[in-house]
């Protein structure tokens, strides 16, 4: 089985790396899901008959580089491809797009988006009576977008139980908290209220992440609330919304490597 501890601080190293080399924003969004994607592609998701594969969508596609990343480590992405992030004549954009690189399963970036994009792809597999299933991982700040919430209503209705929503709820977005902005508390009660099997989950915890995402659906779709921390595994970026857009230097991606190792 596969470690998934040293495999997660292999994806920060890289991502952390991407964030370095392109000079560019989002390294505190994508060290936030690293665990998240970590046991997705690692335990969770069925990828060995790749025609038959489950299905995985970052709708919060300004953190690429945690997708990138991981990827690569599972041997689905050229590792070659990595140097072209968010790079003219590069290969690699910094907001997904699917026809970048394999496993890169949408173009996305306008929040709210992917969301319902994956619940169209459930419901397909559902007409089609196949065992597929669809995971998407959203915002917190992107669970503010009206169109996830006109979702949310929609796949009950439809019995989308092959359909897991992960919420990576580090409590930080663009420009500032949440419940500063447009406040969608309580986020447990809501989801339940429409009709949702909803668990809630340290989004750090491997272990705690595995028996969630594993659990079953209860003929419902599924949301796991991941209570993440921006910026996970360095410890000057955790929970500081500088490093939404903050660029990494020569200093910072030294301290970030020797805090990983």
């Amino acid at each position: 089985m596969t470690d998934l501890k040293d495999t997660s601080k292999r994806i920060r190293r890289t991502i952390v790396e991407l964030a370095h080399s392109s000079r560019g924003p989002h390294v505190g969004s994508a060290l936030s899901c690293a665990d998240i994607l970590t046991v997705l592609y690692f335990d969770v998701l069925r990828l060995e008959n790749w025609a038959q594969r489950d299905v995985f969508i970052l709708s919060k596609a300004h953190a690429a580089m945690s997708l990138y990343a991981t990827l690569a480590e599972r041997g689905i992405l050229d590792r070659g491809l990595l140097p072209g992030y968010c790079r003219n004549e590069g290969d690699l954009p910094a907001h997904l797009d699917r026809f970048s690189a394999p496993g890169v399963e949408l173009s996305a970036g306008s929040l709210g988006h992917g969301f319902n994009m994956g619940l169209g792809m459930a419901y397909a597999f559902k007409k089609q009576n196949n065992g597929r299933k669809v995971f998407v991982v959203i915002g917190d700040g992107e669970t503010q977008e009206g169109s996830i919430w006109e979702g949310a209503l929609f796949a009950p209705t439809l019995g989308l139980d092959n359909f897991t929503v992960i919420v990576d709820y580090n409590n930080l977005q663009g420009y500032g908290r949440p419940n500063e902005l447009c406040s969608f508390t309580p986020l447990k009660e809501k989801w339940q209220s429409f009709g949702w099997h909803v668990i809630e989950s340290d989004g750090h915890d491997h272990d705690a992440l595995r028996l969630a995402l594993h659990a079953d659906s209860q003929g419902k779709p599924k949301v796991v609330i991941a209570n993440t921390t921006k910026g996970k595994g360095v410890s000057f970026m955790e929970d500081q919304l500088i490093w939404h857009y903050y660029i990494v230097t020569d200093e910072h991606k030294a301290k970030a490597f020797e805090e990983i190792q």
